[in-house]
């Protein structure tokens, strides 16, 4: 009986509590349920995280010049800037940056910032040839050295007097925009300045400098660059002891060769002096004289009998055409027909190619010292630089092994050492096509009355020549007491003096005393 009962109760409950879960389903189930729906695509899944910024690589260095041993740090990596709305990276800026562990506190040590020209050049020149504890190898006189090319001991460092951090612009070395569309925001003059300028700041505050005594140099673009952001940091709060330009170019209507524009010719003919100077071109009474006494006449009669002669253009009287012919013929060592045939106006790749044609040779941009051999003697113009040619292979196989051997920086990136960076044309943000900034120094000068100005001139750099340097300064309308801040050198060598050994320590020289002396009036 016992045995019935059981069986027959366990259905039951089963049953009963079937049938409330169906009522209670029932129940739950709206009166008029939907129309079925169409999937729907799921949500993409959240973008991961951030790839951090890598970490500068940090090595540990030594030098011995003469009897004093500099320890040194040696930090390369990567500044990434941000957009300062967003905070989005839209750039990151490649750099080398030494720092001297045993000649007093870092902190308050003096701290430079180097970059090279172009615009499209990398740090490597300045880096490489004058200012780092290592330097390029080249013959005494600059000429190039024969492969295997070398760095060696760089006893006319400026690593005794400051802390030097060397700053790729993007486009330039390993620096590169985050994405190809923001290229064009950083490759024009003014996206320049801000990008370069944000970089100065954030190194200050990343590495607490910003009480140490601050210097900008730049060799030929860097100079327009580093003028420029005297004028454009001062106003962030960014004021420098010194502004250092080697190879000077602030107003490009200076040098620029275009219809219209005389300026260059009148600014560039003693450089065409020194040039058929030391090539011993011109006539016997100047050639015998000394170099600088020479150039006196030539400038002289470039701002006076020069500039009159082309300022009468046609108006020019057969007379006064003859007379002009044969002093230009004089001050170049080209030839009265080859001036005549170009009316008087002989630019630079002419020169360049007309000086020693008769020797089937070419003299250099860079440095006129330099020459080359074209295909053809024909012509009017040379097929390449010799002066860059003899520096661009030693400076670029030296770079790429010590970036990576020497400082552990690893990367496949192709390092741009001049050019070849660029995805779109520069825009000088100037409406007359003559970029100008020699405004943005005075109005350095004007705002901050302790700057002091360096300025090294080559004799025979024709890329930016000299007295096309001294006219942009002497046309800044400075006030005179703004003058006795401003000191110049000359230098017996081309755009980049310091390739030449008697050259690179007289720089040496001359910057140590231009540092010490931006200084002194603090100690005062």
């Amino acid at each position: 009986m016992m045995n019935v009962q059981k069986i027959t109760f366990f259905p039951t409950v089963c049953l009963i509590l079937m049938l409330a879960q169906y009522v209670e389903a029932q129940q739950r189930r709206p009166a008029n349920p939907p129309e079925p729906q169409k999937p729907v695509a799921q949500a993409a899944a959240p973008a991961p995280p951030p790839v951090p910024e890598k970490l500068p690589v940090v090595t540990s260095h030594e030098i011995r010049i003469g009897d004093k041993v500099i320890k040194y740090n040696v930090s390369t990596g990567m500044m990434p800037i941000r957009n300062a709305q967003t905070g989005e990276i839209e750039a990151r800026i490649f750099y080398m940056a030494y720092t001297a562990q045993n000649l007093g506190d870092p902190k308050k040590r003096p701290l430079m910032f180097s970059f090279n020209g172009g615009p499209g050049s990398s740090s490597v020149w300045l880096h490489l040839g004058a200012l780092g504890p290592k330097r390029v190898r080249m013959q005494d006189d600059g000429m190039m050295p024969a492969a295997p090319y070398e760095l060696v001991v760089n006893e006319q460092t400026w690593l005794d007097k400051t802390d030097l951090v060397f700053i790729d612009p993007v486009g330039t070395g390993y620096s590169r925009a985050a994405k190809p569309e923001l290229a064009s925001k950083f490759l024009s003059l003014n996206g320049d300045l801000a990008s370069v300028g944000e970089f100065i700041r954030m190194y200050l505050t990343l590495d607490s400098r910003w009480s140490s005594p601050l210097y900008l140099v730049g060799e030929s673009y860097g100079t327009t660059r580093a003028s420029g952001l005297s004028g454009y940091l001062i106003e962030q709060g960014i004021a420098f002891n010194g502004i250092l330009l080697i190879s000077t170019v602030m107003n490009f209507q200076t040098i620029r060769f275009a219809p219209g524009n005389d300026l260059p010719l009148l600014l560039i003919l003693p450089s065409y002096t020194a040039t058929a100077w030391y090539h011993k071109k011109l006539p016997p009474d100047l050639q015998r004289q000394p170099l600088r006494k020479v150039l006196d006449e030539a400038e002289k009669w470039a701002m006076n009998e020069y500039a009159a002669a082309l300022n009468r253009g046609d108006r020019m009287t057969a007379a006064e055409r003859q007379k002009a012919v044969e002093q230009m013929s004089r001050f170049t060592g080209l030839s009265k027909t080859f001036i005549d045939q170009c009316d008087l106006r002989v630019d630079l790749s002419r020169f360049n190619k007309e000086l020693l044609r008769d020797q089937r040779r070419t003299t250099g941009r860079l440095d006129s010292r330099f020459t080359g051999i074209d295909a053809s003697a024909a012509g009017d113009r040379p097929d390449f630089d010799p002066s860059m040619t003899a520096i661009r292979p030693p400076y670029t196989s030296a770079f790429n092994q010590y970036v990576r051997s020497e400082l552990r920086y690893e990367t496949d990136l192709n390092y741009f050492i001049l050019g070849g960076g660029f995805t779109s044309p520069w825009n000088w943000n100037s409406d007359n096509g003559y970029a100008n900034t020699s405004v943005a120094l005075k109005s350095a000068f004007s705002k901050n009355p302790f700057m002091k100005l360096f300025v090294a001139y080559g004799y025979y750099d024709m890329a930016t020549p000299y007295f096309a340097a001294e006219y942009s300064i002497d046309h800044m309308n400075l006030d005179p007491t703004f003058k006795a801040n401003i000191k110049t050198s000359y230098y017996e060598a081309g755009h980049m003096m310091y390739i030449d050994v008697k050259s690179l320590a007289r720089l040496k020289q001359d910057v140590s005393a231009f540092i010490d002396d931006s200084q002194a009036q603090k100690k005062q």
